[in-house]
């Protein structure tokens, strides 16, 4: 395996690391309407679950509200049962064409659990970081102790492995900073 290989595997299960943080951080509440707090919904389409955004129109007219508008009216009241039994804290009504779905503003307590979430994720992601640093790190010390790489490109390789790790590490913080800042605004 050459060194190359190493680089990009430890970055690659960086990236990977990041990416699934970031996945995190959509799905938390900041008290704002969002889509993707309607991600997981399926709804129950002729016997078959389906997700939402597949029988329905969804949109966000304003910071409070979504709006949901089955493509076939005659699911609106399963559309608003899904909503309803995903358990997500939102109470949808229809008005016989749309199904509105109000967010609630979180309360201060509600808020502070949400940001111990996104720092419980964001110490996980930071966690996988590290992990994929290890296994790099250890990879170039293996091939150093077989000779397949020198003294001199191990220690260039351990170099290269942390700037990259800084980088995600720093990735990781920015956007905890940024769902923070989007949690406490009132």
């Amino acid at each position: 395996m050459a060194m190359q290989e190493v680089f990009q595997e430890s970055e690659l299960r960086m990236k990977e690391a990041v990416d699934h943080f970031h996945e995190e951080l959509k799905h938390l509440r900041t008290g704002r309407a969002s889509l993707a707090m309607l991600d997981g919904v399926m709804v129950d389409y002729y016997g078959t679950p389906t997700p939402i955004n597949q029988v329905a129109n969804l949109s966000v007219p304003d910071a409070t509200l979504m709006v949901a508008q089955p493509f076939d009216p005659s699911t609106i009241a399963a559309v608003e049962k899904g909503i309803l039994q995903a358990n997500i804290g939102l109470n949808p009504s229809n008005d016989g064409k749309v199904v509105r779905i109000p967010v609630p503003p979180l309360t201060e307590e509600r808020r502070k659990e949400i940001v111990k979430r996104a720092h419980d994720y964001a110490e996980s992601a930071r966690n996988a970081v590290r992990h994929a640093r290890r296994e790099g790190n250890e990879r170039l010390k293996e091939m150093q102790k077989a000779k397949e790489i020198g003294e001199d490109d191990e220690h260039r390789g351990h170099d290269e492995i942390q700037k990259v790790h800084d980088h995600y590490i720093a990735e990781i913080n920015k956007a905890l900073d940024n769902k923070e800042k989007d949690l406490l605004q009132v």
